[in-house]
């Protein structure tokens, strides 16, 4: 599906302003094959329902555009059955677009079927990097950048990534404990002043330096677990969460956030939500 906005191809400077262009990607062949975290441990021997994970992600794609965005659509190929992760492949600082290094081979394959509906679009993009970098690890906040080094994510590319932005923004690495596939699987930036965390995944220094820029609303290793941090904001205080992870989603209402329940629990078998299944492209200043 091609962007229809061509004035509106890149800009995202936050986590949390209105969602106005992403790429998503259907799960038409998900499947638990190669164990590659702990979420995916505990489900490989019921492993996925295609079917349902499917009709769980059209779910998901409908509310994002009867919300105002502008969903597109990549196509899946058969031996990738990782791709509908789209968060990983890519991500926006700015107007920049920057094309991952994925840690692992295949998982490269999806790099490459994104690069080119990128050309075919002719959207230019970032691919400087060397050493492996994720985009589940990498999250915006104006002039702030944080980036989780795990074993998906380096310190090398977080240096890279630091020289190809210069002195706009301030580039603050996160590493995070070796259990947590990306450093969205345990914080997420709800708003200005507001964000998620798991604090287990955490240096009691690195929770504090959190604490200087946001109130933190915290999540239980229950709903971590089902991806209570994985949630995706678009806009206007509005948050697509799973109905399973009831007190993180009481929390955030509390904290003035309107929380929209979508059934998930298939994709998340495979160790990601809807920050996971969702590439933001353009986001407006709204």
């Amino acid at each position: 599906m091609a962007i229809k906005s061509k004035e509106k191809t890149i800009r995202c400077t936050t986590e949390y302003q209105k969602l106005e262009t992403l790429f998503v990607c259907k799960p038409t062949y998900m499947e638990i094959t190669e164990i590659i975290n702990e979420t995916q441990r505990h489900y490989v021997n019921s492993n996925i329902d295609v079917d349902l994970a499917m009709e769980q992600h059209e779910v998901f794609a409908r509310t994002l555009e009867e919300h105002g965005a502008e969903v597109v659509r990549l196509e899946p190929q058969h031996q990738l059955n990782e791709q509908v992760f789209t968060r990983d492949i890519g991500f926006c600082i700015g107007e920049d677009l920057f094309l991952s290094e994925m840690n692992t081979q295949i998982r490269g394959a999806e790099v490459d079927a994104l690069k080119q509906t990128l050309q075919k679009e002719d959207i230019s993009y970032q691919h400087p990097f060397l050493q492996s970098i994720e985009g589940g690890d990498v999250m915006v906040d104006r002039d702030k950048v944080w980036v989780g080094i795990s074993k998906r994510t380096t310190m090398e590319a977080v240096e890279t990534l630091k020289s190809k932005l210069g002195n706009d923004y301030q580039v603050t690495p996160l590493p995070i404990d070796e259990g947590i596939l990306h450093l969205d699987c345990a914080f997420n930036i709800l708003s200005p002043d507001w964000a998620l965390v798991y604090p287990d995944a955490f240096t009691p220094e690195d929770y504090q330096k959190l604490e200087e820029y946001y109130q933190l609303i915290e999540v239980t290793a229950a709903e971590q677990f089902s991806m209570g941090t994985n949630v995706l904001s678009i806009g206007d205080r509005k948050v697509i969460s799973m109905p399973q992870n009831q007190d993180v989603n009481e929390k955030m209402r509390h904290a003035g956030f309107q929380v929209i329940e979508v059934e998930f629990s298939e994709i998340i078998k495979s160790g990601g939500s809807f920050r996971c299944c969702s590439l933001p492209v353009y986001r407006s200043n709204s």
